[in-house]
Formats: structure tokens, C-alpha cells, sequence
């Protein structure tokens, strides 16, 4: 049986399915494997999309919300000399690091 998604796509009735069974509220479920494999699946396509995305757009270009401007100018007031274009996490560890990072939350 198949049913239509509303864009003229016929959609399977195991879909649909799913999508019912992921509209009850979650006190209804146990750890039901097929609902885990269900969400797992949802959660990797909107994985693969938002990484297509995300890596066909110049990273110059690319915003994400409509505050990333505003989070970027605070970021680079608290961690002016941070180089972002290659992080060493060895360096971020550091004690020097640390103490930058405590003095800047005091302030």
C-alpha cells in the first residue's frame, strides 16, 4: 500500500508507519529496537544533509543562524590570538592556555 507525502511522492506504508509510531510521546516506548533504528536512520540522513551542505558553500558564506556574526565578534574579544585555522589541542591543554581562559572569565 502507499500513500502520498503531499509532493506528489508515493511514500510507503512502513514509513508511515514509523512516522506514527515517532508521534506517540516517548513515556509509551521501552527500548523498542525498532524505534532506535528508525530514529538512527532519520538521524543519519539529516547528517548527510547538513554535511552536503555545509561543505558545497564557501565557509565565508556560510551562516548558520542569524546571530553568527555577533558570536564570532564575542569569541574573538574573549580569544584574540587563538589561531582557528589549525588547532593544536596540546596548546589549547597548556597551563598558559588555562590561565588566559580563567582570567578572561573573571573579567
Amino acid at each position: 500500500m502507499e500513500f502520498s507525502s503531499g509532493t506528489d511522492e508515493p511514500v510507503s506504508a512502513e514509513v508511515v508507519s514509523i512516522a506514527n509510531a515517532l508521534s506517540l510521546p516517548a513515556e509509551s516506548y521501552g527500548n523498542d529496537p525498532d524505534i532506535e533504528m528508525a530514529w538512527a536512520m532519520r538521524a543519519m540522513q539529516h547528517a548527510e544533509v547538513y554535511y552536503k551542505l555545509i561543505s558545497s558553500v564557501d565557509p565565508q558564506f556560510l551562516k548558520l543562524t542569524k546571530v553568527d556574526d555577533q558570536i564570532y565578534s564575542e569569541f574573538r574579544e574573549h580569544f584574540e590570538k587563538l589561531k582557528i585555522d589549525v588547532l593544536d589541542p596540546e596548546e589549547l591543554k597548556s597551563d598558559s592556555a588555562k590561565e588566559v581562559r580563567i582570567l578572561s572569565d573573571i573579567t
